[in-house]
C-alpha cells in the first residue's frame, strides 16, 4: 500500500511524500520532517535580514529631509538635480555623507551599522531617480 501526502509549508515550499507501507518508513522520515519544519520556522532567512531603507530613511533622515527637501539649506535637496550639482549622486558619496556628516548634517556614524548606512544610501538614490 502506498499513501500520498501532501504539505504545504507557509511561505517556504511545499512538497509531497510518499510513504511505503507500515510506519517504519513514516518512524524514519518523521524527525527530518519535524526539524525541517521547525528550521524554516524559527529562523530568519538572510533576505529577511537586510535592513529597509525607507524605515531607516524615515526614522533618522526625514526630519530635515522629508520628501527629499532640506528643512536646514534649501538648495541642498536630495533631488536629482542637486546631487548631481553637489556630487553626491553616487551611493559612496552619499555613504560618506551619512557616515561622517558635513556641515549642519551630523555623522551617524555609530548610530547606524555600515548595512544600514547602505540601505539608507540606496534608497535615497531610488527616491532621486522617481523624483521623490
Amino acid at each position: 500500500m502506498v499513501k500520498v501526502i501532501e504539505l504545504d509549508l507557509p511561505r517556504i515550499f511545499s512538497f509531497t511524500i510518499i510513504i511505503q507501507s507500515g510506519r517504519t518508513a513514516l518512524r524514519k522520515l518523521l524527525p527530518i520532517l519535524l526539524m525541517a519544519i521547525a528550521l524554516f520556522t524559527f529562523t530568519q532567512p538572510a533576505w529577511a535580514l537586510k535592513p529597509d531603507g525607507q524605515q531607516i530613511f524615515n526614522a533618522n533622515c526625514s526630519a530635515c529631509h522629508i520628501g527629499g527637501n532640506n528643512v536646514i539649506i534649501a538648495n541642498k535637496t536630495l533631488r536629482k538635480e542637486a546631487l548631481e550639482k553637489y556630487s553626491m549622486n553616487s551611493l559612496e558619496a552619499i555613504r560618506t555623507q551619512v557616515t561622517n556628516g558635513k556641515n549642519a548634517m551630523p555623522s551617524f556614524k555609530g548610530r547606524l551599522q555600515d548595512e544600514e548606512i547602505e540601505a539608507v544610501a540606496d534608497y535615497v538614490l531610488s527616491q532621486a531617480e522617481k523624483g521623490w
